[in-house]
């Protein structure tokens, strides 16, 4: 089925309006210092100019035979919360935080219809504590630890993990996560290096082998596969974006293996 072709929801995607990133944040600054009536008016057209976005995202779950319109419906829901939530002063583009949480959104609607039963109770408990990981990660622009989660839920930490796999649907690690057009982020690129000697990477070929690599090529290599970080908290703490840090990585690993 072609999305972009296609009525859904009564909306011809075919005629859809795209806007460009200037646009978008311009509609934004507006949706913070505007009156009701601007604010109101931008946000409205700051959703209807990013329902492209959702579409392109719910193609990937076209294979789980739920509906369009259902599907488009809940992206919306995930592409207003991203709206409500984002903070037009960070450097990062609208997508690369509208687009995890879409994807969220629809995740957690697959998983309510999903056929395997999981307890009310485990079910209630797990989604309390991704609404407190959102909290946290807006209040501290930071992935929380699933201890900081259980200590607000005065919940032990094993019972957390519990209720959270529980709800977890078995993914690839090559299933795409976001692409800005140029670059793509897999979800194996948001898992962390923790593994010891037997790595690929030899410990004292790739030091000398860094030799060569710009100060800031140095810093996401060391803290990626020395420190074991992923790809986001790299990102959030240099201060770019993920998709940023992808590209260097992908490009400074290539310089080391033609070193070694």
């Amino acid at each position: 089925m072609q999305y972009g072709k296609v009525e859904i929801c009564g909306v011809n995607t075919s005629q859809l309006k795209v806007l460009k990133e200037s646009e978008k944040r311009e509609l934004l600054k507006i949706m913070r210092d505007g009156n009701e009536k601007q604010r109101r008016e931008a946000r409205e057209k700051m959703i209807n100019g990013n329902l492209r976005l959702v579409l392109s995202v719910i193609q990937r779950f076209a294979n789980r035979g739920e509906k369009p319109d259902d599907l488009f419906q809940v992206g919306v829901i995930g592409l207003i919360k991203a709206i409500d939530n984002f903070d037009c002063t960070l450097d990062v583009k609208f997508s690369t935080y509208g687009v995890p949480m879409i994807i969220g959104e629809v995740r957690r609607y697959l998983r309510d219809n999903n056929s395997i039963r999981v307890s009310r109770s485990m079910r209630d408990t797990a989604y309390h504590a991704m609404q407190i990981r959102e909290q946290l990660i807006n209040k501290n622009n930071k992935e929380p630890s699933v201890e900081e989660i259980a200590k607000i839920m005065e919940l032990p930490k094993e019972t957390v993990v519990l209720a959270l796999e529980a709800i977890v649907e078995p993914v690839s690690l090559y299933e795409p996560v976001f692409s800005d057009g140029s670059d793509t982020i897999y979800v194996m690129d948001q898992v962390g290096d923790k593994s010891d000697d037997s790595d690929w990477l030899d410990e004292i070929a790739i030091k000398e082998a860094m030799k060569n690599l710009s100060n800031r090529e140095k810093k996401i290599i060391a803290m990626r596969f020395f420190q074991g970080k992923t790809q986001m908290e790299v990102a959030n703490e240099i201060g770019i974006s993920q998709a940023q840090v992808s590209r260097i990585e992908k490009g400074a690993l290539s310089q080391i293996k033609k070193s070694i």
